[in-house]
Protein backbone atom coordinates (compact mmCIF):
# COMPACT_ATOMS: atom_id res chain seq x y z
CA UNK A 1 0.00 0.00 0.00
CA UNK A 2 2.91 2.50 1.00
CA UNK A 3 4.50 1.93 -2.27
CA UNK A 4 0.98 2.82 -4.20
CA UNK A 5 1.34 5.70 -2.40
CA UNK A 6 4.79 6.75 -3.19
CA UNK A 7 4.66 5.91 -6.50
CA UNK A 8 1.26 8.49 -6.51
CA UNK A 9 2.94 11.25 -4.73
CA UNK A 10 6.28 11.17 -6.97
CA UNK A 11 4.07 10.72 -10.10
CA UNK A 12 2.07 13.98 -8.68
CA UNK A 13 5.22 16.09 -8.35
CA UNK A 14 6.53 15.49 -11.28
CA UNK A 15 3.66 16.09 -13.49
CA UNK A 16 3.36 19.47 -10.67
CA UNK A 17 6.72 20.54 -12.01
CA UNK A 18 6.03 19.96 -15.82
CA UNK A 19 2.68 21.61 -15.36
CA UNK A 20 4.52 24.26 -13.70
CA UNK A 21 7.08 24.73 -16.47
CA UNK A 22 3.92 25.34 -19.21
CA UNK A 23 2.63 27.98 -16.78
CA UNK A 24 5.74 29.63 -16.81
CA UNK A 25 6.21 29.48 -20.27
CA UNK A 26 2.98 31.26 -21.06
CA UNK A 27 4.31 33.67 -18.58
CA UNK A 28 7.09 34.36 -20.39
CA UNK A 29 5.54 34.50 -23.87
CA UNK A 30 3.04 37.16 -22.38
CA UNK A 31 5.99 39.26 -20.07
CA UNK A 32 7.83 39.43 -23.88
CA UNK A 33 4.86 40.68 -25.86
CA UNK A 34 4.96 43.53 -23.24
CA UNK A 35 8.67 44.20 -23.93
CA UNK A 36 10.30 41.89 -20.68
CA UNK A 37 13.53 41.47 -20.97
CA UNK A 38 14.98 38.34 -19.95
CA UNK A 39 18.25 37.46 -18.13
CA UNK A 40 20.26 35.12 -16.97
CA UNK A 41 19.60 33.04 -20.01
CA UNK A 42 23.23 31.31 -20.03
CA UNK A 43 22.59 29.75 -16.42
CA UNK A 44 19.31 28.52 -17.20
CA UNK A 45 20.50 25.35 -18.16
CA UNK A 46 21.88 24.50 -15.00
CA UNK A 47 18.37 24.71 -13.41
CA UNK A 48 17.10 22.07 -15.60
CA UNK A 49 19.38 19.87 -14.56
CA UNK A 50 19.40 19.84 -11.31
CA UNK A 51 15.87 19.24 -11.35
CA UNK A 52 16.01 16.63 -13.12
CA UNK A 53 19.10 14.81 -11.85
CA UNK A 54 16.86 15.61 -8.82
CA UNK A 55 13.76 13.30 -9.37
CA UNK A 56 16.55 10.60 -11.37
CA UNK A 57 18.73 10.48 -7.79
CA UNK A 58 15.80 9.78 -6.00
CA UNK A 59 14.33 7.52 -8.35
CA UNK A 60 17.58 5.32 -8.21
CA UNK A 61 18.82 5.65 -4.01
CA UNK A 62 14.96 4.98 -3.88
CA UNK A 63 15.59 1.41 -5.56
CA UNK A 64 19.17 0.46 -5.14
CA UNK A 65 19.19 1.30 -1.36
CA UNK A 66 17.20 -0.45 1.25
CA UNK A 67 18.09 2.05 4.39
CA UNK A 68 16.62 0.80 7.71
CA UNK A 69 12.78 1.82 8.10
CA UNK A 70 12.18 5.16 9.48
CA UNK A 71 8.90 6.43 10.18
CA UNK A 72 9.60 9.92 8.43
CA UNK A 73 6.96 10.00 6.17
CA UNK A 74 4.13 11.63 7.36
CA UNK A 75 5.97 14.45 8.92
CA UNK A 76 7.57 14.65 6.11
CA UNK A 77 4.55 14.68 3.75
CA UNK A 78 3.01 17.30 6.65
CA UNK A 79 5.81 19.68 5.70
CA UNK A 80 5.91 19.21 1.82
CA UNK A 81 2.47 20.16 2.17
CA UNK A 82 2.77 23.22 3.97
CA UNK A 83 5.26 23.79 1.56
CA UNK A 84 2.84 23.99 -1.39
CA UNK A 85 1.02 26.03 -0.06
CA UNK A 86 3.42 28.85 0.21
CA UNK A 87 4.91 27.77 -3.18
CA UNK A 88 0.79 28.62 -4.32
CA UNK A 89 0.89 31.58 -2.59
CA UNK A 90 4.26 32.71 -4.24
CA UNK A 91 2.56 31.67 -7.44
CA UNK A 92 -0.65 33.89 -7.22
CA UNK A 93 0.78 37.35 -5.46
CA UNK A 94 3.41 37.13 -8.70
CA UNK A 95 0.34 36.20 -11.57
CA UNK A 96 1.27 36.09 -14.69
CA UNK A 97 4.84 37.63 -13.93
CA UNK A 98 5.60 34.14 -12.08
CA UNK A 99 8.39 32.18 -13.86
CA UNK A 100 11.19 29.72 -13.82
CA UNK A 101 13.48 32.16 -15.43
CA UNK A 102 14.31 35.99 -15.02
CA UNK A 103 12.17 38.39 -16.90
CA UNK A 104 11.97 42.04 -15.86
CA UNK A 105 9.10 44.07 -17.43
CA UNK A 106 10.43 47.50 -17.95
CA UNK A 107 9.13 50.57 -15.54
CA UNK A 108 7.40 48.07 -13.23
CA UNK A 109 8.46 47.48 -9.50
CA UNK A 110 9.27 44.51 -8.24
CA UNK A 111 6.17 42.72 -6.40
CA UNK A 112 6.35 43.64 -3.10
CA UNK A 113 3.08 41.79 -1.14
CA UNK A 114 2.65 38.44 0.18
CA UNK A 115 5.72 36.81 1.04
CA UNK A 116 8.00 38.70 -0.88
CA UNK A 117 6.77 41.47 1.63
CA UNK A 118 9.59 39.40 4.22
CA UNK A 119 11.81 37.81 2.20
CA UNK A 120 13.46 38.79 -1.22
CA UNK A 121 13.58 35.49 -3.18
CA UNK A 122 10.83 33.48 -0.96
CA UNK A 123 10.21 30.46 -3.76
CA UNK A 124 14.02 29.50 -3.65
CA UNK A 125 13.59 29.29 0.50
CA UNK A 126 10.83 26.89 -0.31
CA UNK A 127 12.42 24.74 -2.73
CA UNK A 128 16.04 24.55 -0.78
CA UNK A 129 13.19 22.80 1.95
CA UNK A 130 11.77 21.02 -0.71
CA UNK A 131 14.80 19.71 -1.92
CA UNK A 132 15.43 18.22 1.49
CA UNK A 133 12.13 16.87 2.24
CA UNK A 134 10.66 14.99 -1.03
CA UNK A 135 13.84 12.41 -0.76
CA UNK A 136 13.11 11.87 2.64
CA UNK A 137 9.55 10.87 2.10
CA UNK A 138 11.03 8.56 -0.35
CA UNK A 139 14.23 7.32 1.95
CA UNK A 140 16.59 9.02 -0.71
CA UNK A 141 18.95 10.68 2.21
CA UNK A 142 21.63 11.31 0.01
CA UNK A 143 19.55 13.02 -2.16
CA UNK A 144 18.08 14.92 1.17
CA UNK A 145 21.93 16.13 1.43
CA UNK A 146 23.49 16.29 -1.83
CA UNK A 147 20.85 18.30 -3.97
CA UNK A 148 20.02 21.21 -1.79
CA UNK A 149 23.78 21.88 -1.78
CA UNK A 150 23.95 21.96 -5.16
CA UNK A 151 20.73 24.64 -5.08
CA UNK A 152 22.84 26.27 -3.07
CA UNK A 153 25.75 26.73 -5.37
CA UNK A 154 23.10 27.28 -8.65
CA UNK A 155 21.58 29.88 -6.13
CA UNK A 156 24.93 31.77 -6.15
CA UNK A 157 25.17 32.35 -9.59
CA UNK A 158 20.95 33.31 -10.34
CA UNK A 159 20.46 35.68 -7.31
CA UNK A 160 23.22 38.31 -8.00
CA UNK A 161 21.98 37.93 -11.81
CA UNK A 162 18.40 38.48 -10.43
CA UNK A 163 18.88 41.24 -7.86
CA UNK A 164 20.67 43.53 -10.80
CA UNK A 165 18.02 42.44 -13.22
CA UNK A 166 15.52 43.73 -10.44
CA UNK A 167 17.64 46.79 -10.17
CA UNK A 168 17.12 47.71 -13.72
CA UNK A 169 13.35 48.03 -13.34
Amino acid sequence: MMELILLILFLFIVIQRLMELVVARSNRKWMLQRGAIEYGEGHYALFIVLHVSFFVSILLESFSITYPYVPLFWPAFIVFAGLQVLRIWCMTTLGRRWNTRILVLPDEKPVQKGLYKYISHPNYVIVFFELIVIPVMFQAYVTALVFPALHLLVLRVRIPVEEKALLKS
